[in-house]
């Protein structure tokens, strides 16, 4: 039996297709120029909803080819996303350092052993992501570091002569989202930029606070980014001193209130009202309301009576609502997610035993500042001797305690909202305002709320252990990148500042001027060989689309500036130089392109 081996030929018909059109395939051009044809960068079309609406800055960071979504809540970015975000941590490293801070990096798992003994894992809820490894140890996706950090810094420094220490990170961080929404706003994963400060003294604490608000203001302004600056609320984060810094949008999940006089600004759950006159007459059923809520261990019911409504600075008649924060400084246990307190309260009631050790149900009665004296000074718990009676009424042996002044301070409680049009709490002339804003930073001084249960302590002066004064200091990076885009873009694209654009310049040509947009290429980057010192440029040597989508296409990705050659460098040998956010189309010799540009940019 004899094997015959034939050669099996393939078609030439392939090959012979890719060498007369040459565009059907792609190829890769590598030396030192930054090619378009050598970048994952798919832009994805040139027209938006017709341009009827516009559309949301989500969609078209995807449609200018800045990120893809890989899952709910989860993104990738690609080529030019990624060099934002690497330009944006640039400019924070650099006002990182202006703090004399160091930057580290933390690892993204913590342990739930280490937040159990912060007080933080219960508080945490549903929206840590925790696992377990096979050996049954219990972990968590980080969605922020004050536990690492202070303890790794309680087993680095013993005294106070190795203080003040600044340390941050830029890194990627978790939260398992109920319902991830607008993009990089509201992310399951998402980078966060983490200054965390050390002092010996609260003294020295909140002048390092003070530091970090002048970093904080020079990096919003080399952004050029309109932005607010809000006292809030610490939450879970802890400590008594907290400002947000957000950038005003109409996509903003935030309500800032602000002065029309003053300077005053503050987030509306951390406004406090100006103080209300106490009613000089016995106020009616129908003026008088109680909010009920209760604790997360359903045994305390917390009675918050107010005044249903009250007069604002313009005179109007205007609801007014509990807010809540402040009922959470008064009863740390709260549990603010309780739709119906009452039912919970009866179902798991149990009664007062003086024989019996088990926890036993219990009532808080608040009483804000505006209510008349006669009612707050009750400490009856159905309060029978008022006209508030038929409110509420529950059982005189259930144990009940009546608060209306703050147990730190003795003021006065302030349990309400302050509200649209109310007067200033800081000035007598002006009244408050909204406005709905993007929160991108917030500083918290800590105090010693991480290092007294983590046992974080130093030596001082006298020799005693103390514990140390803490600062954290955050930014949201992926947030920032959604907002800036947001606030420097127009109807035909996006139009980032100098310091975070993917490419400070675009070369844009007809295809048959390839040779010369190289030249006007090296012109502007500068020649690696010689050592000069250029700009970030990229040129776009796309065969498949011509000059005029090019340009569309430059105007969507939102290069600072981008640099034609068309007609009028056929015949005049000139370049044409555009900037849409400075409203330049200039005509510049070759010889003095690098100057024209370089003046653009200065001012972009």
């Amino acid at each position: 039996m004899t094997l015959v081996l034939r050669k099996i030929r393939r078609p030439a018909y392939p090959r012979l297709l890719a060498s007369l059109l040459p565009c059907l395939h792609r190829h890769l051009t590598i030396d030192h120029r930054n090619r378009l044809s050598n970048f994952l960068a798919p832009s994805g079309g040139i027209a938006d909803k017709n341009g009827v609406e516009a559309e949301d800055i989500h969609a078209l960071l995807l449609r200018a080819g800045y990120l893809r979504q890989a899952h709910s809540g989860i993104f990738h970015y690609l080529p030019f996303g990624l060099r934002v975000h690497e330009k944006l941590e640039r400019l924070i490293d650099k006002h990182m350092r202006s703090l004399g801070a160091s930057k580290l990096a933390l690892s993204s798992i913590s342990s739930e052993k280490l937040w159990e003994k912060s007080g933080r894992l219960a508080k945490g809820g549903a929206e840590l992501m925790r696992f377990k490894s096979r050996g049954g140890i219990k972990y968590l996706l980080a969605p922020t570091h004050e536990e690492e950090i202070t303890t790794l810094i309680g087993n680095t420094l013993s005294s106070y002569k190795q203080l003040p220490l600044r340390v941050y990170q830029i890194g990627r961080k978790y939260r398992d989202e109920r319902r991830p929404r607008a993009g990089l706003l509201r992310a399951k994963e998402f980078t966060m930029k983490d200054l965390y400060t050390f002092d010996a003294t609260e003294a020295a604490a909140l002048d390092t606070y003070a530091d970090v608000q002048v970093a904080y203001h020079a990096l919003f302004d080399e952004l050029g980014l309109p932005y607010l600056v809000a006292e809030a609320e610490s939450g879970n984060m802890g400590g008594n001193l907290s400002h947000e810094y957000l950038y005003p949008s109409s996509t903003g999940e935030d309500t800032i209130l602000s002065c029309t006089s003053c300077s005053y600004t503050a987030n509306s759950e951390a406004a406090t009202p100006r103080p209300s006159p106490r009613a000089q007459l016995q106020p009616s059923r129908e003026e008088i309301t109680v909010h009920h809520s209760i604790t997360a261990d359903k045994k305390t019911l917390i009675n918050t009576y107010y005044l249903r409504s009250s007069v604002n600075a313009l005179g109007n008649l205007t609801a007014n609502e509990v807010n809540l924060h402040r009922i959470k400084e008064l009863v740390p246990d709260l549990d603010p997610s309780v739709t119906y307190p009452l039912d919970l309260f009866m179902e798991n009631f149990t009664p007062f035993s003086t024989t019996e050790t088990t926890n036993h149900s219990q009532i808080i009665n608040l009483f804000d500042s505006a209510l008349p004296f006669p009612l707050t000074g009750s400490s009856f718990s159905n309060h029978t001797d008022h006209a508030a009676a038929k409110i509420f009424i529950a059982d005189k042996r259930i144990p009940t305690t009546s608060i209306n002044t703050h147990p730190s301070t003795n003021a006065p409680l302030s349990l309400l909202k302050s509200r649209v049009d109310d007067p200033c709490p800081r000035c007598s002339e002006g009244h408050l305002k909204p406005t709905t804003a993007i929160e991108l930073g917030h500083t918290f001084h800590l105090g010693t709320r991480y290092s007294v249960p983590l046992g974080t302590v130093v030596t001082n002066a006298d020799q005693q252990w103390v514990p140390l004064q803490q600062g954290c200091h955050g930014l949201g990076v992926s947030r920032m990148i959604a907002a800036i885009a947001e606030g420097h873009r127009d109807n035909k694209g996006l139009g980032w500042p100098r310091v975070v654009a993917p490419f400070e310049v675009c070369v844009v040509c007809h295809p048959e001027m390839k040779a010369d947009a190289e030249t006007v290429y090296d012109v502007l980057a500068g020649s690696p060989q010689e050592g000069t010192e250029g700009l970030d440029v990229i040129f776009d040597d796309r065969d498949l689309k011509d000059l005029v989508w090019k340009m569309r296409d430059a105007d969507l990705v939102g290069y600072p500036i981008f640099v034609v050659l068309g007609r009028s460098w056929k015949k005049e040998q000139l370049v044409e130089v555009q900037s849409r956010r400075k409203g330049v189309r200039i005509n510049v010799p070759l010889a003095e392109l690098k100057g024209v540009v370089d003046g653009l940019l200065a001012e972009l």
